[in-house]
């Protein structure tokens, strides 16, 4: 099997870690990952915003770079859903707008099925248990888009409970958004804080060390929060905690959310 990584701009630019522990949890896993270096955003924050013109280029670049592969694998459910649910859509009114040439409806329909991580190792591996080791209080929440978009469901969970030493704790309101959404942070500042202090607050009722998430956009926002009201808790990305090992423990304690100590690109 083939297997691309779409790191996605935010990963990459900012959380670099996050590639790397997809890398190493993969490859523990049998599975060979391509790094296409010359991948680039997947157009969702234009789309969001009302520029579908302008991400038309991005999603064309994007079936360009990841054709030909079995699968493409992200660490991020906003961006999964872009490609999956609104490519096609994209593809589709660029050509009843007579501009069928800026998202060839065939490029997009070609292109290889994009999973979103916990998607990949429960459907198509079909595994839960990957061998991991946490030994920390963990709770969860699942984000907007994987949430509702994906139908990720259960799937994140049932990896962490498999995680030994990981102790699983529920999170209230787990199902409420974070506030963050992209450009509506930005455009709504104040529903937007107080949307992420509410998630900030019901993660620390639960004692947890760690708040757990598959997007780490939604982290970056609730990390923000956390930091400005002094919470002791550390968001970590499912995919850093489904990648460490005893051999290879996760690096903990260590500044909140830390980019990894690695250039633009550099996975490895």
């Amino acid at each position: 099997m083939r297997v691309a990584l779409f790191l996605t701009c935010v990963n990459d630019l900012v959380y670099a870690r996050t590639g790397q522990a997809v890398v190493r949890l993969l490859e523990r896993l049998g599975v060979a990952v391509d790094f296409p270096v010359a991948q680039s955003c997947c157009g969702q924050a234009h789309y969001n915003t009302g520029y579908r013109h302008q991400a038309e280029p991005l999603a064309a670049r994007y079936t360009e770079v990841f054709a030909g592969y079995d699968a493409i694998v992200s660490p991020s459910g906003s961006c999964a859903a872009m490609v999956r649910h609104h490519y096609p859509r994209m593809a589709r009114l660029a050509a009843a707008e007579g501009r069928p040439e800026a998202l060839p409806e065939t490029a997009v329909a070609a292109l290889p099925p994009t999973y979103e991580l916990t998607e990949f190792l429960v459907d198509v591996l079909e595994v839960t248990d990957v061998g991991a080791y946490f030994p920390h209080t963990v709770t969860y929440h699942p984000t907007c888009h994987g949430l509702r978009m994906l139908g990720l469901s259960d799937r994140p969970t049932r990896l962490l409970r498999a995680v030994r030493g990981l102790e699983l704790r529920e999170l209230p309101g787990a199902e409420e958004c974070c506030g963050f959404g992209g450009t509506f942070a930005v455009k709504n500042p104040d529903v937007s804080t107080a949307m992420g202090s509410d998630k900030v607050h019901n993660a620390a009722t639960t004692g947890a060390d760690v708040l757990c998430a598959a997007d780490n956009s939604c982290l970056m926002h609730i990390s923000g929060l956390m930091t400005r009201q002094g919470s002791a808790q550390h968001p970590v990305h499912i995919a850093e905690i489904l990648a460490a090992t005893e051999h290879h423990p996760y690096p903990w304690p260590h500044p909140r959310h830390e980019p990894a100590p690695a250039t633009q690109g550099e996975i490895r």
